[in-house]
């Protein structure tokens, strides 16, 4: 490997452009190659980047010798067989959400990728924007005191998956999230939801993720409501946060309330709640995209050797949830629970 880390995009459909824009940008990466079965997309791609090689076949970047790293954009169902195939072709492999569809090919690649001494990386992009960062931060900071809920609802119209239901296409980010910036992981899940399409998957859905000490999460995904809602609510002891990524500015509000309890706790009688109402503020973020702060980050992780923030295990963890939610949602809401993780360092 030279200077630069030599990359190639399989995908150019949806998120495969902002992948070549960013890794075209950042230093010590270059794309070199990108491949999409649409020459139509292709002939796009050359059009802005005219030193781009480009192919249909996307096994002409994993035999190309002069490639270090491979970037997925690919619909979910090829993420398995695109990623194992680039990892035994001995490249560094980042690979969009969601990472595979069962707990069994994550688990795959995060043994090759440790076999190879190779990066493995899930584009889970929000864990990478400055506002998310900023949250993690707080509660890992303790700011918030004991942690109570994580509320979120992430619907609008569209964009309709054929190949996944809304949980696996739109609920996976608050998991990302969640996974990120609390400080435990769930126990069990429960999930329910319905298609209003004939034959195609769920389109609203309702997750509610259980964890120890009493926190709970609740996720409503909707590919059928009028407006783009994007906003998350984190609940703690000490004080609370408002997160609403569709703010042009002021993207998290921290805001001093919450309740205390006095008096005795062994009679209903004498029990008194306080409401604890203070100042509201919006802290300073950083305004880099967020892609472009995980390309830095990728390219590090290759020439440093250091572990994703995003790398198999965080991926195979959201894998997890998912499929218990999909088992829960066959289920009618049954509480699913969930296995521990155990993977190697």
């Amino acid at each position: 490997m030279g200077n630069n880390v030599n990359i190639g995009v399989i995908g150019y459909g949806y998120w495969g452009p902002n992948l070549v824009r960013n890794f075209a940008e950042i230093p010590g990466g270059q794309v070199t190659s990108v491949s999409d079965f649409k020459p139509e997309l292709l002939a796009k791609a050359q059009t802005r980047y005219p030193t781009l090689k480009v192919t249909t076949d996307s096994q002409d970047l994993l035999k190309d010798p002069k490639i270090d790293a491979i970037a997925i954009a690919t619909p979910v169902s090829t993420h398995f067989e695109l990623a194992l195939a680039a990892l035994q072709a001995g490249k560094h492999v980042l690979v969009e959400k969601p990472m595979t569809t069962t707990s069994e090919q994550a688990m795959r690649l995060i043994d090759e990728a440790q076999k190879r001494n190779l990066v493995l990386m899930v584009d889970h992009t929000f864990v990478y924007t400055g506002a998310v960062r900023k949250m993690h931060d707080l509660i890992a900071g303790n700011q918030l005191g004991d942690i109570y809920y994580y509320d979120s609802v992430r619907v609008n119209l569209g964009l309709f998956q054929h190949d996944v239901n809304v949980i696996w296409d739109l609920a996976v980010h608050d998991l990302s999230i969640m996974n990120y910036v609390l400080p435990s992981q769930p126990y069990a899940v429960s999930a329910t939801g319905v298609s209003h399409v004939p034959g195609e998957p769920e389109n609203i859905a309702y997750l509610t993720l259980f964890f120890e000490n009493n926190l709970i999460a609740h996720i409503n995904v909707n590919w059928l409501a009028p407006v783009k809602v994007r906003r998350t609510l984190i609940g703690g002891s000490q004080r609370m946060i408002v997160y609403d990524d569709l703010e042009p500015s002021e993207k998290v509000k921290i805001y001093d309330k919450g309740i205390t309890v006095n008096g005795n706790s062994e009679s209903l009688y004498q029990m008194l709640i306080g409401y604890r109402t203070g100042d509201m503020w919006s802290p300073k973020l950083d305004v880099t995209e967020a892609l472009r702060t995980e390309g830095l980050h990728f390219i590090d992780c290759i020439t440093k050797g250091d572990r994703p923030l995003t790398d198999g295990k965080a991926g195979l963890q959201i894998v997890r949830i998912l499929e218990a939610a999909t088992q829960s949602l066959r289920q009618q809401g049954r509480l699913i629970e969930l296995n521990k993780i155990e993977v190697a360092a």
